[in-house]
């Protein structure tokens, strides 16, 4: 009988003595690492809205179209013209405007 008592006791000061580590481990603060990568970012663009092509290219495109035709035509050709030319001068400068870029270094932290 005292073998048993002793092996309860041994069973249980060990079962004691690990409860203390198990609380402690999910208690602690998930362990963590910082991962960093390079970034390529578009530039905001100083004129959002291409104003700036879009004045140009409709000019041009005004100049140029009243250089066609006569009369009424002329006056067609020229509106034809400078709408032709200011979507033209607006899409040129935002496709330009686009490959203007910068790289960053951005860091997080991950568990793991």
């Amino acid at each position: 009988m005292n073998t048993r008592i002793a092996f309860a006791f041994g069973l249980s000061c060990l079962l004691c003595a690990g409860a203390p580590l198990q609380a402690q481990n999910s208690s602690s603060k998930p362990r963590t690492r910082t991962v960093c990568e390079n970034v390529t970012v578009q530039d905001q663009p100083k004129d959002q809205h291409q104003i700036a092509g879009m004045a140009i290219g409709a000019v041009a495109g005004g100049v140029l179209g009243n250089q066609v035709g006569g009369g009424k035509g002329k006056t067609l050709a020229t509106v034809a013209g400078a709408v032709g030319g200011g979507y033209a001068g607006k899409k040129i400068q935002e496709n330009q405007q686009s490959k203007h870029t910068h790289v960053e270094r951005r860091c997080r932290q991950v568990a793991y």
